[in-house]
């Protein structure tokens, strides 16, 4: 019974967390809109760059502290050493400071050498310094949040993320306001108009600040609300070995490394599309605005692209969980057909959302970004679009080889992956010229390159091969269909009522059609249907409207 109850303990504060995580990034998503209708295209270029720098250091200096801590404190509370997992606490606290303030330091003074000279962005230093004290925070934050998830509890995790969250929205679209003013005066005494864009940039990044010292204020009042529990915790804790500073740092640093490592093979790429991008349109004789102008189109691209990669990721890493336990029990079929399952799933948003980015990209930006040319970031959306089905494909694969202990074949595909993206996006911006498109269709070749080293090592891992009609084919006839729907409902509407508003009803038709042809053409069955997450009460909506026999 016990075993029970802890069983479902774990899986109710599994589930705190994975849900303050999904409303932490729809809020994170939300933001981005008004932010940039505030900062202008100019304005959200200087912030791609210096928040891509900062993304870096992050994941250098803090990323994996929660992992790491959480599994070395729980580690020892399961053989009852409370003076050891607090221990882990203190030690952790250190490695926070000094890494995260010294690289803080480094990054606040070094700012304009990065920006300028590395980056060849020199506004976007603003942004970067004000930026670079985050990553001390985050750091000890981030140890704090490790230490309670090991003691068991997710929920001071979860309520500071979204506190986090709030606060980083709302200081960083009146960060943006405010300072976009102040950069404006500043612009006419100087005679140069990048420094309203500049400061409006490093307003916005106010909010990582001001969001993280919040949510760090909030776990540091938990942990004093806690402290004398904890003390008598630890005055019972009789046990006799007490493990050394030294031993700790050293097993820290082993548990960090790894995933370090990962994180930054995956995320490095972005740092340097931008360094590689701004350097070669310098040498080419741009203007440091007319970099800054298309990296703002292409931080549009991020943003919108993350939706349906995120809702994806989101649909299939719930099937993730039940394929490792198959796994463990050896039981082959179970582990071919959660893969299958969780492919499906996630393809069946994917493919729609990339034909979608395709047919109706400028009129999906103009009803967000109304007061923004979006022709660029359109542009973007019809060469880059495909590669949200292969990112999609890599993520969930990359989840998969991890379950089934293969957790550094993502790493060695991605590194590869990674080589030969900078060599095309060298080859596309020196030799063609094209610019900005040449960061995503780049990506594209990046996708590609990771799915097929994927799928190899994933059939030699468990044997599996990759099922196509259902998964791909049939899913992709019903996108067809749909982005042809859509496009003549937007365009015949948009000739007699407001374009915002056509494109509105265009892509509500085009969820119905496309949901309505899957099912016509046996896409989906009704036993898939009832293995997704609330598909029991999907599948009886879909009977009440006779979609389901």
């Amino acid at each position: 019974m016990g075993k029970k109850k802890n069983g479902n303990e774990f899986l109710v504060q599994g589930s705190i967390l994975a849900a303050a995580g999904m409303i932490s990034r729809i809020i994170g998503m939300i933001y981005r809109i008004p932010l940039l209708n505030i900062m202008g295209i100019t304005g959200q270029g200087f912030y791609e760059v210096a928040y891509q720098i900062y993304n870096i250091a992050l994941i250098l200096t803090s990323y994996s502290l929660p992992l790491a801590v959480s599994k070395l404190v729980s580690a020892r509370l399961s053989k009852g050493q409370e003076k050891n997992a607090y221990r882990i606490l203190k030690t952790a606290l250190l490695f926070a400071a000094v890494v995260g303030g010294g690289v803080s330091f480094l990054i606040f003074f070094g700012a304009d050498f990065i920006a300028g000279d590395i980056m060849k962005m020199g506004m976007s230093a603003y942004g970067l310094r004000v930026l670079a004290p985050g990553l001390f925070i985050v750091a000890v934050m981030g140890v704090l949040r490790g230490y309670f998830q090991g003691r068991g509890s997710m929920v001071p995790t979860a309520v500071s993320q979204i506190l986090e969250q709030i606060i980083h929205a709302i200081v960083s679209i009146v960060g943006a306001a405010v300072l976009l003013k102040y950069g404006q005066n500043i612009a006419e005494k100087q005679g140069n108009k990048l420094y309203g864009p500049a400061y409006s940039a490093a307003g916005a990044t106010l909010g990582v600040i001001v969001g993280g010292l919040t949510a760090l204020m909030f776990l540091i009042l938990i942990f004093y609300a806690y402290k004398n529990v904890l003390r008598k915790k630890m005055y019972r804790d009789k046990h006799a070995e007490k493990e050394s500073f030294r031993f700790l740092f050293r097993i820290l640093i082993l548990t960090i490394a790894p995933v370090i490592l990962s994180s930054t093979v995956y995320n490095i790429q972005n740092v340097i599309d931008s360094a590689m991008f701004t350097s070669i349109m310098s040498a080419q004789g741009f203007s440091e605005k007319y970099a800054a102008d298309l990296l703002g189109s292409l931080g549009q691209y991020y943003t919108l692209f993350n939706v349906p990669l995120f809702m994806a990721n989101a649909l299939g890493s719930s099937v993730v969980p039940p394929l490792v336990r198959a796994y463990e029990n050896k039981d082959s079929g179970q582990v071919h057909q959660k893969i299958e399952l969780a492919m499906r799933m996630t393809m069946l948003i994917a493919v729609p959302s990339a034909v979608a980015f395709i047919v109706i990209p400028k009129e999906m930006l103009d009803l967000i970004w109304g007061s923004i040319d979006n022709t660029v970031a359109a542009n973007l959306f019809r060469i880059g679009a495909v590669s949200i089905v292969f990112y999609s494909i890599s993520t969930l694969t990359n989840a998969v080889l991890q379950g089934v202990n293969k957790m550094m074949a993502p790493v060695k595909n991605a590194t590869v992956s990674l080589i030969i993206h900078v060599v095309c996006l060298f080859i596309m911006l020196v030799v063609f010229h094209w610019s900005i498109y040449a960061v995503v269709a780049s990506k594209v070749v990046f996708g590609i390159t990771m799915c097929i080293l994927n799928a190899h090592d994933l059939r030699e891992a468990v044997g599996y091969i990759q099922e196509k009609k259902k998964t791909f084919i049939l899913p992709t006839i019903a996108a067809v269909i749909m982005g042809v729907v859509v496009f003549v409902v937007q365009f015949m509407l948009a000739l007699v009522i407001h374009d915002k508003v056509a494109t509105v009803i265009a892509i509500v038709v085009g969820v119905v059609v496309y949901g309505v042809g899957l099912l016509a053409i046996g896409g989906l069955t009704e036993q898939e249907i009832r293995s997704m997450p609330k598909g029991i009460q999907i599948a009886g909506l879909l009977k009440k409207v006779h979609l389901l026999k």
